[in-house]
């Protein structure tokens, strides 16, 4: 029985170690690095994909939804941490809407842009299944609430 009990604290031990060495590949992943006089925050995000362009597009999209949904939390001070969206339930409701928003090469594109990221600046991981990227990326803030108003998703 003793045996048995430590066989399966040394499975358990092993799992848990397993799991924690594993990348994790989430929209936590986003940093402020500053605000711009015209209401855009530039944001350090990380991307996900098979290739460096699926990184690049997601990492577009992360900086979007965290600037929508989450707020940004890391960074420098000054950053509008506040998400833009903050109705109970806002995904759910407007779901079509953002499905809609985020498709690839969706209308989420205008409201982002790359123009602050330097050549060779982008850390790069690769594992079994692809590649992560952290990108430096400028979120049209104000632009994006004014659209947000115009189509009745924010008061």
């Amino acid at each position: 029985m003793k045996k048995l009990a430590l066989t399966i604290i040394a499975i358990l031990s092993l799992t848990v170690a397993e799991a924690q060495s594993q990348p994790v590949y989430a929209r936590s992943s986003v940093r402020c690095l500053g605000v711009e006089l015209d209401g855009s925050q530039t944001l350090r995000v990380q991307g996900y994909g098979r290739n460096r362009s699926d990184a690049k597009e997601q990492a577009m999209k992360n900086a979007v939804w965290a600037v929508l949904f989450d707020g940004i939390r890391d960074g420098v001070e000054g950053c509008n941490m506040r998400p833009l969206v903050t109705e109970v339930n806002a995904k759910e409701r407007y779901e079509d809407y953002f499905n809609l928003f985020f498709t690839d090469n969706g209308e989420y594109k205008k409201y982002v842009s790359l123009r602050d990221t330097k050549k060779q600046s982008g850390g790069r991981n690769k594992d079994k299944l692809g590649y992560a990227y952290d990108l430096t990326v400028r979120v049209l803030r104000s632009e994006l609430k004014a659209r947000l108003k115009a189509d009745n998703v924010i008061d």
